[in-house]
């Protein structure tokens, strides 16, 4: 099944359900959100979640495309991405938790035909330390429809916290939640999702109990919301039958284009494919490079994929990356740039990186850098020179 389709599917089934569908911010948070960009599909509806009318009702659907920054030393095995599309359900105050379950399980197993015998859950055990008991509903349903299911603490609280004493986290709506695992190796399913890799996560359906305070206090939340967030390019990896993410059909372009333009091993192949097409969609979202902010995600995702290109060939360059990519990309994410605009801004990226790689190969060949590099001798080179730290010690490498 192509990601069109399922996309279709998904937000049919659930039309058919009750939910009004939104439409997708673009990666922009609103203003005055602290976030550089959406992160989740829920991230433009926290004022929702925390009690606010939402004009359509309180059941949703959508699908909306994300970018996680935290992600991006993961970009190049089987499941991340840096820009991905999120497909999204929300009960704000409707349903609970056990029935966006069993839905979730009939769209998974009969919608898409996937076998039931291939599936896993995890479930929250409750914590004692924060005062939150198991999630019985949410084990029970899958008690009942014969799935398997792992009991955790830390993997089943969204968000999870982050401190060792298991009650620190972001402030905001939070709550246990069940997560749907997908069997991707050889032979029989084996072993559990914590213990076992090949267990690839799918879909997150949190049930929205509390509000975490700075102090990492929980208080109830006056409504109980559930929160599901399925990821469509994983989701379409695993039914397409494909080994990874980047072979998928929305990466068959890419696949299909960027070798014989620039011949690259698997791993460097995906990380440019993965890192150019992200930075088109930041770019069709209206951002531009800069030493800041979302201007400087964007400048580094164009650096990481020109220091792969040139390790190799020096000649290569982004003014040859084929218009028809470029706008296969915006048509895709629903983006309303010219190509030509947008290939205009990577080359011009591409020019001044060349020119701080000269001028930062100068500046390290002076004496006083020629030994190991202090803290001060960072912000220094920053500072003064605009050398970025990574930039800096990829260069010390050459």
């Amino acid at each position: 099944m192509r990601t069109d389709q399922l996309i279709r599917t998904f937000v049919e089934y659930y039309e058919e359900r009750g939910h009004r569908r939104i439409t997708g911010s673009t990666l922009l948070p609103p203003p005055g959100d602290p976030v550089l960009f959406t992160t989740s599909g829920m991230h433009p509806l926290t004022p929702y979640l925390e009690g606010r009318p939402h004009p359509l009702g309180k059941r949703l659907v959508n699908v909306q495309r994300c970018l996680r920054t935290t992600d991006l030393d993961e970009v190049g095995d089987a499941t991340h991405l840096t820009v991905f599309e999120m497909l999204g359900t929300w009960s704000l105050g409707d349903y609970g938790g056990p029935l966006s379950l069993d839905w979730g399980y009939g769209l998974l197993t009969e919608g898409l035909g996937i076998d039931p015998g291939l599936l896993h859950a995890t479930v929250y055990a409750g914590d004692d330390r924060t005062g939150t008991g198991p999630d019985t509903d949410s084990l029970e349903l899958w008690q009942g429809l014969g799935v398997p299911v792992e009991l955790t603490i830390e993997d089943n609280w969204w968000p999870k916290s982050v401190d060792d004493d298991g009650d620190g986290g972001p402030v905001g709506p939070c709550g246990p939640d069940s997560e749907i695992f997908f069997w991707s190796g050889d032979g029989p399913p084996r072993s559990t999702p914590t213990r076992d890799d090949r267990w690839v996560e799918v879909w997150n359906h949190v049930t929205m109990t509390h509000r975490r305070h700075g102090d990492g206090s929980l208080v109830p939340l006056p409504q109980r919301n559930v929160d599901t967030g399925l990821g469509l390019e994983r989701l379409a990896t695993l039914l397409q039958g494909k080994p990874s993410v980047f072979d998928c059909d929305v990466f068959d372009p890419w696949r299909r284009l960027v070798p014989p333009l620039w011949p690259l091993e698997e791993p460097d192949l995906r990380l440019v494919s993965d890192h150019l097409r992200s930075a088109v969609v930041v770019l069709g979202d209206g951002v531009r490079p800069s030493n800041t902010g979302r201007g400087y995600v964007l400048r580094r995702l164009v650096r990481r994929v020109l220091t792969v290109l040139w390790r190799q060939d020096a000649s290569r360059s982004l003014g040859d990356l084929p218009e028809d990519l470029v706008r296969h990309t915006l048509d895709h994410f629903r983006q309303d740039v010219h190509p030509g605009d947008v290939l205009r801004t990577l080359f011009d990226e591409e020019q001044r990186f060349g020119r701080l790689l000269e001028r930062g190969r100068r500046v390290l060949a002076r004496p006083s850098f020629q030994g190991p590099l202090s803290e001060e001798d960072f912000h220094y080179l920053h500072d003064t020179h605009g050398l970025p730290r990574e930039l800096v010690t990829s260069l010390r490498r050459e």
